[in-house]
């Protein structure tokens, strides 16, 4: 979920929420004359505030502002450090090589104790056509110390901006953007988070954004309003009757296997090796939510 970096009533609200990551803003919804407070806020409660299980992450502004190593140059002097680092508009393997070079300049007299999680935003079509090498540059960063590759994040309203699109609440445009942010990502290893619904008041059309994301593939959504969590959480999570059904279509399966031989019908379903591991990944994914 992301909170305006500047208001700092906000920010003391997220001890309250149950989500997987908080991101404190510094970059949209945080106004031009506003990023210093952004910063100063921001290095202020990372040292006062507890996130429970979720995420502590920060998003910086993008390398084109010119306002990226202001951010930096303030919020890494905390001496609590965000678990994660959100950098928006990335567009070539360069953006990522600046943004760790700049990173690592600044935490020069400081040793860190792990790499930063690195999240990556897509929001151009330049960025788009890149982002196969930039998911690959992402991961070699690890190599270097400072950050661990994590997720990318689809930004549409920037990239409908940028390819002059129509804005369609669900999206429907921009399915093959969608799918292509998504299958590079799985290729990577990292997670896909998918497009922020800004509609608040349409918590069905957010149910079904979220629904549909969750079928293409998406590993989570932005939400920008405590009212949405419930709602994306919910569309994100295996329901108790597909663990079980999934658990029952493993059991047949390996009483089948008992018999030599190799595909068989269950529930009137023709099924064989990649739809049991499809059942397989949604227990193990079940699990690690009710770990988390």
């Amino acid at each position: 979920m992301y909170v305006p970096g500047d208001d700092e009533k906000k920010l003391k609200k997220v001890e309250s929420l149950d989500v997987d990551c908080i991101v404190m803003n510094c970059e949209d919804g945080v106004a031009a004359n506003r990023k210093e407070e952004a910063r100063r806020t921001i290095r202020k409660v990372l040292g006062e505030l507890q996130f429970k299980r979720a995420e502590c992450a920060v998003r910086v502004n993008a390398l084109s502002s010119n306002l990226t190593e202001d951010d930096l140059g303030v919020i890494l002097l905390s001496e609590r450090l965000p678990e994660a680092i959100v950098l928006p508009k990335v567009e070539t393997v360069e953006d990522l090589n600046l943004f760790e070079s700049m990173t690592r300049f600044k935490l020069r007299d400081r040793k860190l104790q792990n790499p930063f999680r690195l999240i990556f935003m897509i929001e151009s079509a330049i960025g788009l056509i890149n982002m196969k090498d930039i998911a690959k540059a992402a991961n070699s960063l690890r190599e270097r110390g400072v950050f661990c590759a994590e997720a990318v994040i689809f930004g549409s309203d920037d990239f409908i901006a940028d390819i002059g699109a129509s804005k369609e609440e669900n999206l429907a445009n921009l399915v093959y953007v969608r799918q292509k942010i998504v299958t590079i990502a799985k290729a990577f290893n990292l997670q896909a988070i998918d497009a922020v619904h800004i509609n608040l008041k349409d918590d069905l059309g957010l149910k079904t954004i979220s629904e549909e994301g969750a079928a293409l593939g998406f590993t989570g959504k932005q939400v920008i309003h405590p009212a949405q969590i419930d709602i994306v959480q919910k569309a994100f999570s295996p329901s108790e009757e597909k663990v079980n059904e999934a658990k029952r279509l493993i059991e047949a399966y390996n009483e089948h296997q008992l018999s030599g031989k190799g595909a068989f019908t269950f529930r009137q379903k023709m099924i064989d090796r990649p739809l049991l591991l499809q059942a397989e990944q949604l227990i193990s994914m079940s699990e690690a939510l009710k770990l988390s």
